[in-house]
């Protein structure tokens, strides 16, 4: 269909279940409109019944998204649409803010006015956005444990751990405070996803930083890649206290202040010396860990409950992901340098185990639910720099675990163990903390999960089989969990 095939249907009408009444004026609702998007059709609205009236009417009470002209070489049909009236349907129901943001992308706007979303907003899922924005975190995340392996193996282990922790701080707070901002003020327009982009360039200079930071404590460009985030997220702030009142206009104002006095305090600590550096950058820790806080004494912004367990649970399958693949390749770069099958089938295989493993159980119990309001959702948030970091560790000690197989690393045995043993038992217990421990019966139930954290240190001691002991000991945690909970269930 052409260009001028899309405007010169008329006299149609397509009703998007929204209370809407899209009237087919001739020129309305496809290319002019949507610019490459083209017809109805194409955005799977349908199109039924007939009659014209030229008008594209919105809830009531709700003005037009903006008075903006067709594009220009649009038919004369096109551009007399623009600035006309709103009405309501007779019989429909009154539109959320959620139906007249979809409304206004319907309408091919480029900006909407940035206020925030409705906590019981039904079917809030993450956005392919968000998804993409995952995506190219994690390569900082791989970048961090990549730095952590070749610190273990050479035995640096104070070193290595306390530098793994710094770095994922950045990744994992800058992805952090944009997914609470985009559960709260998510409007998917232009401007919205262009800064969402700019904070996805900033992680990759901060991912090319990681390893000079990492080892040489040479902070310049994973600061600068940081600062590019930051500032991404101050001006979305900005925007958001632009389209609010009150108090939540004064709450998006603090977060971009507090944001702005941080990236100051960022950009300084370059021109500290190398020696003070480590212990201002716990200062700066402290500091960004307390803007939330502060900015929500007042208002807390409107984040969803679902949505924030969702996005949650989709980054730490992504970071589970990477510690599969990173252990993978390790596997086969061994093989192809070593004939050690016998020594590397039970570190993969355990591996897998505990990977496995670490997905069930973080998915076992319905996490939203727990999710109230900002006091349960804060220490729930920031505990998962807990949990985020040692899924991601958890495949660092096994390539360090690998590594020793094939006698590449200056670690003891017992060491090499427990850089996978650690995580794991790190990983068992937060999850226990944040999640599980709110939703079990009894201290059968209670206990599963830190005994099992304890039995996974305890395999540090069992010798070159110590992952496949620590894989089997997560497949049993899983197993008693699931009979527990049937049991429960039956009893209930």
């Amino acid at each position: 269909m052409s260009s001028e095939d899309c405007w010169s249907k008329g006299s149609s009408k397509t009703s998007l279940g929204l209370g809407l009444d899209w009237g087919a004026a001739p020129g309305f609702g496809s290319c002019a409109a949507f610019g490459p998007l083209g017809s109805w059709e194409s955005l799977g609205v349908q199109r039924a019944g007939s009659g014209g009236g030229g008008r594209c009417s919105y809830p009531q009470g709700t003005a037009a998204p903006s008075r903006r002209s067709a594009q220009p070489g649009a038919p004369a049909s096109a551009r007399a649409l623009s600035g006309t009236r709103a009405t309501r349907l007779p019989g429909s129901p009154r539109a959320s803010a959620g139906d007249r943001r979809a409304a206004a992308v319907l309408c091919g706007m480029t900006y909407v006015p940035m206020t925030a979303r409705s906590r019981r907003e039904g079917h809030r899922a993450a956005t392919p956005l968000e998804l993409f924005f995952d995506l190219c975190f994690v390569v900082a995340v791989a970048q961090a444990g990549r730095q952590l392996v070749h610190a273990l193996a050479e035995d640096h282990v104070g070193a290595g751990i306390t530098g793994y922790l710094f770095v994922f701080f950045g990744v994992w707070w800058a992805w952090m405070n944009f997914t609470w901002f985009a559960s709260a003020y998510d409007v998917d327009d232009v401007p919205y996803r262009i800064a969402t982009l700019v904070q996805i360039s900033g992680v990759l200079v901060y991912s090319a930083g990681i390893p000079r930071a990492f080892n040489d404590n040479d902070w310049t460009v994973a600061v600068l890649g940081y600062v590019v985030m930051r500032l991404a997220l101050t001006a979305q702030w900005l925007r958001a206290a632009a389209g609010e009142r009150g108090a939540a206009r004064r709450c998006a104002l603090t977060y971009a202040i507090g944001l702005v006095i941080c990236q100051l305090g960022w950009l300084a600590l370059l021109a500290a010396p190398e020696s003070s550096r480590r212990w201002l950058f716990l200062v700066l820790v402290m500091a960004e860990l307390l803007v939330p806080v502060v900015a929500e004494l007042g208002y807390q912004t409107q984040w969803h409950p679902h949505h924030i367990a969702e996005r949650y649970g989709l980054f730490t399958i992504i970071v589970l992901g990477e510690s599969i693949a990173a252990s993978t390749v390790a596997v086969q770069s061994a093989l192809d340098e070593h004939e050690a099958l016998g020594e590397l089938l039970p570190i993969a295989g355990g591996g897998l185990l505990i990977v496995f493993a670490a997905w069930w159980i973080y998915f076992a119990v319905p996490v939203h639910d727990r999710l109230r309001g900002n006091r349960e959702a804060i220490p729930w948030g920031y505990g998962h720099f807990v949990i985020l970091s040692a899924a991601a560790a958890i495949g660092a000690g096994i390539e360090v675990s690998i590594e020793h197989a094939v006698g590449k690393t200056h670690l003891s045995l017992v060491a090499a163990n427990l850089s996978v043993m650690i995580p794991v038992a790190l990983f068992l217990v937060f999850v226990w903390l944040l999640h599980s421990r709110h939703f079990k019966r009894g201290l059968a139930q209670q206990l599963v999960l830190p005994c099992s954290a304890l039995a996974t240190l305890a395999c540090a001691w069992t010798g070159p089989q110590a992952v496949l002991w620590a894989g089997l000991v997560a497949a049993a945690t899983v197993a008693v969990g699931v009979t527990l909970a049937g049991r429960t269930r039956l009893g209930a």
